[in-house]
């Protein structure tokens, strides 16, 4: 038995699942994971044989590791299908060692406050190498052995330090127990001695508080780079259920909290896919009045809907006309739908040269005109002229003027969505929220 294996007869391992493959991705973000990583480039006498091992590590070819004092094991897999135990081998510290590694780490409160939140502040280290203890690997500390009978590191052998890294960089505590402790034995002796030297001054108490100021801005040229901006879901977030049959608080509408919990997930979704296309609309802020028609886009029936209709000001008929005045085109369709306003001097000759180039001059139809509202007699459609020039269609729904569509630069294509427009119900209906996707208008 040799030195290493007289210590894991007595002490267990971890054991971890198979990585998925790091294809595009570093394997080390942490300075301690870059750090083991180092150690490796180092130690190695061929290069090659490191390269080779990053690929391996990339497409997935080390298998489940067991990581125990000193040592870790893992079955690597090279693309042809061959399997070669590899291990890697790291010299435990002594207890002697283990008691000055605690001395230090209890002398700065925020030492302990980073290993309990795992992580390795850089000065913990620098002051335990002060003292003659080495937590992080050093040149020739990872020792290879792989039966594949190379003795030095093999592509086998580095595609495991290459996994070792991704796992001490999401639990750099498995950097201690390759050292000899285990966690929870670690933890609680670093609180037992933390206990022990409470002793502090009052003021000192209070200096100690937080994290060291030079600790962080020693750390500041070291972290890793921001990760990429994920991608858009398939599908805004779900919310949820608030149903859960107890007694809701005094003043505490569960059915309208979910609705307003979806209709964020879904304005949220909007403004993030506007985003990473780079189209990013105006950002202001809509009015009390105008979120409630964009909330009832998709309200369920009953208490929600009365409650927006009575907030927004405009009854039940005038809000259901409002949200379809929106899904036609936002806060832009509700002022069209709301205001009037005169068209005069430039604004109102553009029209008329949008009017002639409309039709001939035997076809145009004669327009009642009142402001920017255009109204055609007879047939119950209607023109509205938007600040932009765009022609907004209309129709009367049995004595209130219904949006009939979005807008259009073409007075005559605007018209004709009118006329064909006629023969559908009068009242537009509110139905469920239902996730469109981004070529629809969610406004």
């Amino acid at each position: 038995m040799n030195r290493y294996d007289e210590k894991h007869t007595r002490v267990a391992g971890r054991t971890f699942a198979t990585q998925p493959p790091a294809r595009g991705q570093a394997f080390a973000r942490t300075w301690w994971g870059r750090s083991w990583l180092r150690a490796l480039e180092d130690g190695a006498l061929d290069n090659a044989a490191v390269a080779a091992g990053r690929r391996l590590a990339r497409a997935g070819g080390v298998g489940a590791m067991t990581v125990r004092p000193g040592r870790v094991t893992a079955v690597v897999r090279e693309p042809g299908g061959a399997a070669h135990r590899a291990d890697v081998l790291l010299p435990e510290l002594s207890e002697e060692e283990w008691a000055r590694f605690l001395d230090v780490a209890v002398e700065q409160a925020g030492h302990m406050a980073a290993l309990l939140d795992r992580e390795l502040p850089p000065h913990l280290i620098e002051d335990a190498t002060v003292s003659g203890i080495e937590l992080l690997p050093r040149l020739g500390d990872l020792e290879p052995a792989c039966d594949c009978g190379t003795w030095d590191h093999c592509g086998h052998t580095a595609a495991l330090c290459h996994q070792v890294a991704r796992l001490l960089d999401e639990d750099p505590f498995l950097l201690l127990l390759l050292r000899g402790r285990e966690r929870e034995v670690f933890l609680a002796e670093l609180q037992g001695r933390g206990s022990a030297s409470a002793s502090l001054s009052e003021t000192d108490a209070r200096a100690a508080e937080g994290v060291d100021a030079a600790e962080s801005w020693a750390a500041g040229d070291i972290l890793p780079p921001l990760p990429e901006l994920p991608g858009l879901p398939a599908v805004p977030g779900t919310p949820p259920c608030l149903g859960t049959g107890a007694a809701a608080a005094p003043g505490i509408d569960p059915v309208a909290l979910e609705h307003l919990a979806d209709r964020t997930a879904v304005e949220a979704y909007r403004l993030l896919a506007e985003a990473l296309r780079g189209d990013v609309r105006d950002g202001s802020a809509l009015t009390a009045a105008q979120d409630a028609v964009r909330l009832a886009c998709a309200a369920p029936a009953g208490s929600v809907t009365d409650r927006l209709a009575e907030g927004s000001g405009r009854g039940r008929e005038g809000l259901l006309t409002a949200v379809r005045a929106w899904h036609a085109g936002g806060a832009a369709a509700l002022a069209v739908l709301d205001d009037a306003w005169p068209v005069r001097d430039a604004a109102l000759a553009r029209a008329r040269v949008a009017l002639e180039a409309a039709w001939e001059a035997d076809e145009q139809p004669s327009f009642d005109r009142n402001g920017n509202r255009w109204t055609v007699p007879g047939e119950g459609v209607q023109l509205r002229l938007g600040p932009d020039g765009r022609w907004w269609p209309y129709r009367d729904g049995g004595g209130r003027w219904i949006p009939a569509g979005g807008p259009d630069r073409d007075p005559a294509a605007a018209l004709t969505v009118a006329r064909l427009d006629t023969g559908t119900e009068a009242t537009p209906r509110v139905e469920h929220a239902e996730v469109k996707s981004l070529d629809s208008k969610e406004f």
